[in-house]
């Protein structure tokens, strides 16, 4: 088996972790890189120099000739177009290229859904801020401001009334071209409208699933909780599992993400797919047609004993993953993204007794010294993850809790402080089970 994955541009050393595991199953992976580093891979990248779409193709194309792959694919949100049409002028496995865009773009996405019946927000397209109010004034506040083409929550918005919407849509509309989701993408392809979006609020909670479509069937691998409470803005939050919702829920759900998936062109992909509660009943968030950000393909291995990682090799090859519908394995788990305050990080310090703690699932910095970190509404940069296991979740949460105030983050010209997770302005995490 050899395997082509594809960054148009390097996110960082983001999904190194996936590359290694990805290597470990016997993919023999080479990267194919438009804009990087040349050693980020080393011995098996081919750095194009440029995220043009043509250019990454023809590069894609002449290591083929020279390396038969089996398939093409990504583990990066910002290359799901780009993959799209690489596998497809390759010949190789590949979800169709209008889907692709689809599930990249959220008003696409949206108004498939829409056509497919899918439970969803009520959503309209804004291209100016007049539009925006009116929306609101129908949908009744608050309501949600996002952006058609980000990811990880940057310029994502909870609105309360009209004069923060009006201040809200000033800030997202100057940002949203310089955010690193719009910025990573590969040059030279129709990705769909960029702009922004109003949402009628969804007022549950919220779960997260890694999940895989084939041929009409559709798979809920794993599913994770969402814990903590959100202010006017969103971060990547605290995160808990096994679920809390029962079986009766999750089959509600599965049809959902099913619904979604046809909606979207999706006919063997892995997903990652948002589900919100709205006056008791699942409405879909978002899907995406690649597997979770952070640790959620490690947890999915650990809590309900699925890789979506082992999926995506798979499904690049035209193999139908050994996947099973979603049986949690009996481990709790809990994992946050570690935030600091905005400003240049001078070092953060994971000490041994938590990097190497074997109820640490992972502590993983993301953010390099003197990296800018931006907060929200500027953006929503993190310092990286934290995940842990237990025996209970009240077990679980307080580990977590005791391994993040070990945790040191120093920010040039500021005092040493501790990390923080989400929850520190939040409400208390309400307990499992």
């Amino acid at each position: 088996m050899k395997l082509l994955a594809v960054e148009a541009q390097q996110y960082g050393r983001y999904y190194l972790n996936r590359y290694q595991l990805a290597d470990e199953y016997g993919a023999n992976l080479h990267l194919l890189l438009g804009v990087g580093e040349p050693d980020y891979w080393p011995g098996r990248t081919r750095l194009v120099g440029s995220a043009d779409i043509d250019q990454l193709i023809a590069t894609a194309k002449a290591w083929h000739a020279e390396e038969h792959f089996d398939g093409v694919l990504t583990f990066a949100e910002m290359s799901v177009n780009a993959v799209a049409l690489i596998a497809e002028a390759l010949g190789l496995p590949g979800i169709n290229p209008e889907a692709a865009r689809c599930c990249r773009n959220k008003l696409l996405m949206r108004q498939a859904h829409e056509r497919g019946g899918v439970p969803i927000p009520r959503f309209r397209f804004v291209p100016d801020v007049d539009a925006a109010l009116a929306a609101a004034e129908e949908f009744g506040y608050p309501v949600i401001l996002k952006p058609t083409l980000g990811a990880a929550s940057y310029f994502v918005f909870k609105v309360t009334g009209p004069e923060q919407l009006a201040e809200r849509f000033a800030h997202a509309s100057e940002g949203i071209d310089l955010m690193a989701p719009f910025q990573l993408e590969a040059a030279g392809i129709d990705i769909g409208p960029q702009g922004l979006l109003v949402e009628s609020f969804l007022d549950g909670d919220e779960h997260l699933f890694e999940a895989l479509a084939w041929d009409g069937e559709l798979y809920l691998g794993s599913a994770v909780d969402r814990v903590t409470m959100e202010g006017e803005t969103f971060d990547d939050d605290v995160h808990v599992s096994p679920t809390t919702l029962t079986d009766g829920q999750l089959a509600e759900i599965r049809e959902i993400v099913s619904a979604a998936a046809t909606s979207l062109g999706l006919r063997r992909s892995v997903l990652h797919a948002e589900i919100r509660m709205h006056q008791g009943r699942p409405h879909l968030v978002e899907i995406a047609a690649r597997l979770g950000g952070g640790a959620l393909d490690m947890v999915a291995r650990v809590t309900a004993g699925y890789c979506p990682v082992l999926g995506t090799i798979e499904i690049a090859r035209g193999v139908k993953p050994d996947v099973r519908h979603y049986r949690p394995t009996g481990v709790h788990m809990m994992g946050t993204c570690l935030i600091c305050d905005a400003g240049e990080l001078e070092y953060v310090t994971v000490p041994p007794e938590v990097a190497e703690s074997e109820h640490t699932l992972m502590a993983r910095i993301t953010q390099q010294p003197g990296a800018v970190i931006r907060r929200p509404p500027d953006g929503n940069n993190i310092l990286g993850f934290l995940v842990v296991t237990g025996g209970s979740h009240a077990e679980t949460k307080q580990r977590l809790e005791d391994y993040v105030d070990r945790i040191e983050v120093k920010l040039v010209g500021q005092p040493v402080g501790r990390s923080k997770t989400p929850w520190a302005r939040s409400r208390p995490v309400a307990a499992a089970g």
